[in-house]
């Protein structure tokens, strides 16, 4: 299969849509024909031209088509972005010398302890439970059942 190579002269080219304005300029004045309409309908009076609406219109129209100028071949609206893009970047790279990306890290192995086997000695476990009679059950079931009692918990020193 046969590769090609584009240059980059081809790629980096703008299209021109009508005369010497780009697509990004095109929508930039037609900013300000949707902002009379909404400036026209929505604002108070409605569907009447006062003077503060006729200002607005005029300061968003004057600033659009300052955007929309092309300097050095490039659209005032990209200046601006780039100039943004400047300013709002960080200004000091902190290094935190404890930061763990990018380090090779030597950890030591710790010795492993060598395990004696110990003789277990089997003891009998004495049972001092008393047997408890099936009414006693009834009667602690039924003394926990009316709620009149409370169950706490009490820890001692010594951890479980």
């Amino acid at each position: 299969m046969r590769t090609t190579i584009i240059p980059a002269q081809i790629t980096t080219v703008e299209d021109k849509i009508a005369g010497s304005l780009n697509m990004t300029q095109i929508l930039i004045m037609m900013v300000p024909i949707l902002w009379t309409a909404l400036v026209y309908l929505l604002l108070f009076p409605a569907m009447k031209l006062v003077p503060y609406k006729l200002a607005l219109i005029i300061l968003v129209t004057i600033s659009c088509l300052t955007l929309a100028f092309r300097i050095k071949d490039k659209i005032v609206a990209e200046w601006l972005g780039v100039l943004i893009r400047f300013r709002i970047r960080p200004k000091y790279y902190l290094f935190n010398k404890n930061d763990l990306v990018g380090r090779t890290l030597d950890i030591p192995e710790l010795p492993t302890e060598i395990a004696h086997a110990k003789r277990r000695v089997k003891k009998a476990v004495k049972n001092e439970s008393e047997e408890i009679d099936i009414s006693s059950l009834v009667k602690l079931e039924h003394i926990i059942e009316s709620g009149k009692v409370a169950l706490t918990y009490q820890f001692g020193k010594k951890s479980i």
